[in-house]
């Protein structure tokens, strides 16, 4: 059976390319994914700039002016899923592209996804990224960067030999990330992506600089008391939509819940609400400027019932089988729910 996280040839060029990198520039995803994998990478080399790319799942080429700005010499992209061609051919840089979701084709790239070695794997980002620091200091980073992804890392043995307090024995992710103290630090990932980019930008900056996760859940320092009162402003939106949520939840097998919040919490409240509702085909949407910007889970794969409904819709998604993204037009919104129940019952998903 093939191995997909990194090979050693694979790691050792990785380290060798950061260790001798001047200035990276890193581009990361706006999840706790994408921000572990950057955090890690910046504790351990100290050097370049990060980049997180909000609201977009692509690489376009307006980035190649930001990667000119910084002067930078090698770029890494860390689970991003797509990435232009043309972005590649003018930033004319060694790029690395760290990432987990279905494989591209890019040329002049060095691309590492474990779906070349096993097209079903799902290892997160930030699992390969750990992989080249290893630095048993960052566990907690990286095991809060999984839980986020809904992966349960194989070095948990070694998180609950070293943090037992935050989880005391091996379970399963719903029970670890919703009902034992880790999940704090998964939503304290998320939450800090939340508010004003200033207050984003400067709590990611904290984080680079926190030496325990005990420094922010008790807070023991003044950093760690900044991070978690960034966390309490955010988690009080956040629980106060999940209550209106769950009233949501009743026989039907689908639940569609939407909000107009300044906030984005789609993704948080769909995964809670599938992780304690299984039986359920969740959709969170928030309704911002005209669009409908939606999170679908789903234990049954949603992903082709998505697809099909897309058709003939002012709209786009996509994502991992059991867990996608939308984005459809108000004016459409209505229609495209029909059309979802609809092929729900065709594929036999809705009783």
């Amino acid at each position: 059976m093939v191995n997909p996280l990194l090979n050693s040839e694979e790691i050792n060029q990785l380290c060798e390319e950061l260790e001798t990198a001047q200035n990276p520039f890193f581009i990361y995803d706006d999840d706790a994914d994408g921000l572990s994998s950057f955090l890690l990478l910046y504790r351990k080399y100290k050097k370049g700039r990060g980049y997180m790319l909000k609201s977009s799942s692509v690489v376009d080429v307006s980035l190649a002016q930001k990667v000119a700005e910084v002067n930078a010499d090698k770029v890494f992209i860390l689970d991003i899923p797509l990435m232009e061609q043309e972005f590649v051919d003018k930033v004319k840089l060694p790029i690395f592209w760290i990432d987990h979701h279905p494989p591209q084709k890019i040329e002049n790239v060095h691309y590492y996804n474990p779906r070349l070695k096993d097209k079903d794997a799902y290892i997160p980002t930030n699992r390969m990224v750990y992989q080249v620091t290893n630095d048993p200091a960052d566990l907690w980073i990286t095991t809060a960067g999984c839980l986020g992804d809904w992966h349960m890392p194989d070095f948990m043995p070694q998180f609950i030999e070293k943090y037992p307090h935050l989880l005391a024995k091996e379970t399963d992710l719903a029970d670890a990330i919703y009902k034992q103290p880790v999940g704090k630090l998964v939503k304290i990932l998320y939450f800090l992506l939340k508010g004003k980019h200033s207050e984003i930008l400067k709590s990611i900056k904290v984080l680079t600089r926190i030496e325990s996760p005990d420094e922010i859940l008790k807070q023991e320092t003044a950093q760690g008391k900044f991070i978690w009162k960034r966390f309490e402003q955010a988690n009080l939106k956040f629980e106060a939509l999940l209550k209106r949520a769950n009233k949501e939840i009743n026989k039907n097998k689908l639940v569609v819940f939407s909000y107009d919040e300044e906030w984005s919490f789609t993704t948080e409240i769909s995964n809670e609400l599938s992780a304690l509702n299984p039986n359920k085909t969740i959709i969170i949407c928030r309704n911002k400027s005209g669009e409908m910007k939606c999170s679908l889970r789903s234990k049954t794969p949603v992903l082709p019932i998505l697809t099909k409904s897309l058709e003939g819709i002012e709209g786009r998604g996509g994502g991992h089988p059991e867990a996608c993204g939308a984005v459809i037009k108000e004016k459409d919104w209505e229609r495209f729910l029909d059309n979802f129940r609809r092929e729900m019952k065709e594929s036999s998903v809705e009783e």
